[in-house]
């Protein structure tokens, strides 16, 4: 009897152990619209990515593209390949969520609050915000297993 008390217990530890079990976004990312590859890292006690490949990689004239858009005009000379786009995603109280954190999108020099759900490991939903969720949009990613390489 003392066995399956301490098996029951042991069991029930697992099930509320919550965010111990859950997956990890870590890894490359391709976005919903297939132009751009993202790779998701820890930065401390959250998480960060940054653009790893576009498809479209450079300009008319053969340079590399750049944050022109960046409401920093120190900024605007940064190269998009690199650029942290993703930061300070924390663990959410409900698995595989992750939130608070913030999303930069460099078509248009806007960053936004967001916050990102895993769905069975390889689909991320990155839901950008302003205010509240409910005034925002999801974008889905596709996990891919290795970084693309740049043409």
């Amino acid at each position: 009897m003392r066995g399956r008390t301490r098996l029951a217990l042991g069991l029930s530890a697992l099930l509320f152990a919550g965010g111990a079990w859950a997956d990890s976004p870590e890894g490359y990312w391709l976005t919903e619209e297939g132009n751009a590859q993202v790779e998701i890292r820890a930065c401390g006690d959250a998480y960060c990515g940054y653009t790893v490949w576009l498809r479209d990689p450079v300009d008319d004239d053969g340079a590399p593209l750049r944050d022109t858009n960046n409401p920093e005009p120190d900024q605007r000379d940064q190269e998009l390949i690199g650029l942290k786009i993703l930061w300070d995603m924390t663990p959410a109280s409900r698995d595989n969520r992750w939130d608070g954190g913030r999303v930069y999108d460099p078509a248009n020099g806007n960053t936004y609050r967001a916050r990102m759900d895993l769905v069975d490991g390889d689909e991320l939903r990155l839901r950008g915000y302003v205010g509240s969720p409910l005034f925002g949009r999801t974008s889905t990613w596709t996990r891919e297993e290795a970084r693309r390489e740049l043409e």
